[in-house]
């Protein structure tokens, strides 16, 4: 059995809440609080260990684990890129690029050691360990990216989270109309979510001068939070139901493109 959430439209939409929380809720540990990227990190890095830990050690799929894992990977890459952009002095788009190098790295050690990077069935320690870090990875990469384009491109928040959505629609095209590989899609579509989500973060958190909508990290954060828990628990509600009914879940859950 796989340990890991079924691809569907639920999970593109908690995904994209849970990397806007990652970015609110990063920000407000390192920025809001003062604690500072470096330490910041360093906690919520730990936080992520332990979690994962769990989810590694649990022997079936548990949605709230793995939405904290989730959640976790999208904070601590949050100040672990800021910390290599800003602290470091790496900057957006050479962060960028070392982060992309980093997730290619990963992806191909994956292919290599697994012979598949399919997200269908991850059920053996290795591949849910290589699952995990991909994850990290491409959340931290997609922080440094989401900066990059609403800080130093010119788009500024509201133009980066169009672009991002744009190119998101195009992966829907491609995944609906052609037979690019769904591994691929998969893939570009998790990466290019986190950006979405971080800019979008962006938007709820900055002032408006800076054109955002001035909600603070931790108004928008106790919203997000609250918007994820209970999409986690109206899913986990749905799934039971169906299995209730003999029914398998992936057979009423909505699907979205990407879904694969």
């Amino acid at each position: 059995m796989t340990k890991v959430a079924q691809v569907t439209l639920w999970f593109w939409v908690m995904k994209i809440c849970a990397t806007t929380l990652g970015e609110t809720a990063g920000d407000l540990l390192s920025m809001t609080l003062g604690v500072g990227y470096a330490v910041s990190s360093g906690i919520l890095l730990g936080m992520f260990l332990v979690t994962l830990a769990l989810q590694l050690a649990a022997r079936r799929f548990h949605p709230v684990l793995f939405w904290l894992v989730i959640l976790s990977t999208s904070t601590a890459g949050t100040t672990m890129s800021d910390y290599l952009d800003r602290t470091v002095g790496l900057g957006y788009a050479t962060g960028s690029l070392v982060l992309a190098s980093g997730l290619a790295l990963a992806l191909a050690a994956w292919r290599y050691s697994v012979g598949s990077l399919s997200v269908d069935h991850i059920g053996t320690p290795k591949a849910e360990a290589f699952y995990w870090v991909a994850i990290l990875l491409s959340n931290t990469l997609g922080t440094a990216l989401g900066d990059f384009l609403a800080d130093d491109s010119g788009l500024g928040f509201r133009g980066g989270a169009a672009l991002i959505a744009g190119l998101l629609a195009l992966l829907v095209l491609a995944y609906r109309y052609t037979r690019l590989d769904r591994v691929l899609l998969f893939w570009s579509a998790f990466v290019l979510t986190r950006p979405f989500g971080a800019t979008f973060g962006d938007l709820l958190t900055k002032p408006a001068a800076l054109g955002g909508l001035n909600l603070g990290t931790i108004g928008s954060s106790a919203v997000l939070a609250t918007v994820l828990a209970l999409l986690v628990a109206y899913t986990s509600w749905a799934e039971r139901r169906t299995i209730g009914r003999g029914i398998g879940a992936a057979d009423t859950t909505p699907r979205a493109p990407g879904a694969w």
